[in-house]
């Protein structure tokens, strides 16, 4: 028999490791977001076409505004598509 002490789990215990985020803007000193530029931009929209939020990028909140507006006006002129299915 085991010991009271030991404790047995029927599945195992998921432990998450947390990365930290970090603003790559800041990290990279970028303070401008060029809107001409898809392959940038495609890091922060999903497959769908909508923006990332802050909390999955870890973008800081002055930077996720300027990269909402230039997701938004390289959407505007055809660089983006507004909906896509399966982008990536």
């Amino acid at each position: 028999m085991a010991d009271s002490s030991e404790i047995r789990y029927l599945t195992p215990i998921n432990i998450e490791i947390k990365k930290n985020k970090y603003c790559r803007f800041r990290k990279n000193r970028i303070k401008y977001i060029d809107y001409k530029d898809p392959k940038y931009l495609l890091n922060f929209i999903n497959e769908q076409g909508k923006i990332l939020p802050r909390r999955i990028t870890g973008t800081s909140l002055k930077y996720q505004r300027k990269v909402g507006v230039a997701v938004k006006r390289a959407r505007h002129i055809a660089i983006l598509p507004y909906v896509s299915d399966l982008m990536k």
